[in-house]
């Protein structure tokens, strides 16, 4: 069963009301389910703060441990720095409550060391563990918590490049090509995509800025012309990486269905694409998939840097499409 983001803080807020809530939670659901703020909202409940403050980490007596090394790793130091401050007596009767933002990327010694946290947890704590990819988690780990999963919004409407991306991944499967053919082949689809958003974006801020123009033609001076220009080009950078971000969301949600088609688990996030996507599973071993995971997610923090985009996404496909 899938919760909305609204009804699993009500599961969870009535759970706690009832005296049955349990030590730990695994919350799970693709980017944009609403994980963080569900945890958030509950956390905050619980000791009588905000969200904000919960997501900033400026709550007392809520701690939150998420990947920050280089290697976009959970290492096992900042998983006994979580256990340690769960030790710590609070005041006010709070609860001590831990979130755990992208928990399937611990590394396997802090999981090792977080499984030990979930055999013995420390008196009046709760553990909120947050994921996108429920399947990459030790099975002792997941077999410890109470298992949570958000639906994604029916509100989001898939974007026309991000439906075409999604086809041509599929039909992807049913051509022979090498490896390097097929890296090649949806790097530039998915250049070709960028460009078409892009383009459409700068369309649609160019007949914004026309209609300003002369609906205050004869009000404002060339100033104030040219600070509109900024604003608008500083928006279409704004709305092109948001949209970027959900196009490179559809190879996450692509790669982590072949990840559940390889270890047996039936729901799919992309429902049209399931042949497809277990087809790939049946020709990779679970390690080859979480590989190339890992490696999207390389591309998702070397997107948000001054590298050269076209680059990026050609280093990227190779190692994840080849």
């Amino acid at each position: 069963m899938a919760f909305s983001p609204d009804s699993a803080l009500q599961h969870l807020q009535r759970a706690h009301k009832q005296n049955r809530l349990a030590h730990a939670y695994l919350i799970s659901g693709p980017v944009g389910s609403g994980k963080s703020m569900v945890a958030a909202r509950f956390a905050a409940a619980l000791n009588k703060t905000t969200p904000e403050e919960v997501l900033r980490g400026q709550a007392l007596d809520i701690f939150i441990t998420e990947p920050t090394s280089r290697s976009r790793r959970i290492v096992v130091e900042q998983v006994r720095n979580l256990e340690h401050s769960l030790q710590l007596r609070t005041s006010d009767n709070r609860i001590k409550i831990g979130i755990v933002r992208d928990a399937d990327r611990m590394q396997s010694q802090a999981a090792n060391a977080f499984l030990k946290t979930l055999e013995e947890p420390p008196q009046n704590s709760l553990l909120l563990l947050l994921t996108t990819l429920p399947e990459a988690l030790p099975e002792t780990i997941v077999s410890r918590c109470l298992t949570m999963t958000l639906e994604i919004p029916s509100e989001v409407e898939r974007a026309v490049e991000e439906k075409e991306l999604l086809r041509f991944l599929c039909a992807g499967t049913d051509e022979k090509r090498s490896g390097i053919e097929t890296a090649y082949f949806v790097s530039q689809a998915i250049q070709r995509l960028l460009d078409s958003i892009r383009e459409r974006i700068k369309a649609e801020h160019a007949e914004a800025l026309r209609g300003e123009e002369v609906r205050y033609r004869n009000t404002t001076d060339g100033a104030w012309l040219a600070e509109r220009e900024d604003y608008y080009k500083a928006l279409s950078e704004s709305v092109y990486r948001e949209r970027r971000s959900r196009l490179i969301e559809m190879l996450f949600l692509w790669w982590a269905d072949v990840l559940r088609a390889k270890v047996g688990t039936d729901d799919r996030h992309l429902i049209e694409c399931e042949k497809a996507t277990t087809k790939i599973a049946q020709g990779m071993t679970t390690a080859e998939v979480l590989k190339r995971i890992r490696r999207l997610e390389e591309l998702r923090d070397h997107l948000n840097t001054t590298a050269q985009e076209t680059l990026v996404l050609e280093v990227a496909c190779l190692s994840v499409f080849r």
